[in-house]
């Protein structure tokens, strides 16, 4: 795929980077100290889902406040820590960040900003724009997330492109109007609908010619 995009929108875990170990790590002590049945955690699935959908869904409503609390401090903390909780840049996204123009691309994730920011901060990314949990009413698969980084951008939706890696970002994207690639970090490649799919940020490459953005992606 070719194109010419006006900006380019990434979802942040499992595109950009992975937290997969401390994600792991971090619910399975959350899930543990508020009693959640092993099986119905399994089933909830986390990735690319806002944590307070995922808390919502597994603890008595009275409780969702310390739960979401918690789980937000013990994600924070495990990044911030001396191992930095084994976050790490994805293949290709060194290398693509640096060919972008700062105002042509954003970071939009389920997370609060507070976590978005020291995972971002752990890998040495400084995102111009930064959507997070805490800038929306509804989190992906609706729309909502992907065209607020269009209208921050003064960008229209129709010419953005998303990269994600879980159904639901792609959804939104879809649902948003937008191209759509999906990258097979952490699904296999046919639960991911998009207009491409690459293994993951290294088969995509961008130029600025004559002031135009041009992209490449799966070519």
């Amino acid at each position: 795929m070719r194109i010419s995009p006006a900006a380019l929108l990434f979802d942040n875990d499992g595109t950009l980077l992975s937290s997969m170990e401390s994600v792991t790590r971090c619910w399975t002590v959350w899930a543990r100290e508020f009693s959640v049945d092993e099986a119905e955690f399994a089933a909830v699935g986390l990735h690319g889902r806002p944590a307070a959908e995922v808390v919502a869904d597994l603890v008595p409503a009275a409780r969702v406040p310390e739960a979401l609390a918690r789980i937000e401090r013990l994600e924070v903390e495990d990044v911030e820590g001396d191992g930095g909780g084994g976050v790490r840049l994805l293949p290709g996204t060194a290398a693509l960040l640096r060919a972008l123009p700062q105002e042509r691309w954003a970071v939009v994730t389920s997370a609060t900003r507070e976590l978005a920011d020291a995972r971002l901060r752990r890998v040495g990314v400084e995102a111009p724009l930064v959507i997070a949990a805490d800038d929306i009413t509804r989190g992906k698969p609706d729309p909502e997330p992907y065209l607020l980084a269009a209208r921050k951008l003064g960008v229209d939706p129709a010419r953005c492109v998303v990269f994600e890696d879980a159904p639901a970002g792609l959804e939104a994207g879809r649902r948003a109007g937008m191209t759509t690639v999906g990258l097979a970090t952490t699904h296999p490649r046919d639960e991911l609908r998009a207009d491409v799919v690459v293994d993951d940020l290294s088969a995509v490459s961008a130029q600025v010619t004559a002031g135009e953005l041009e992209v490449v992606a799966g070519e």
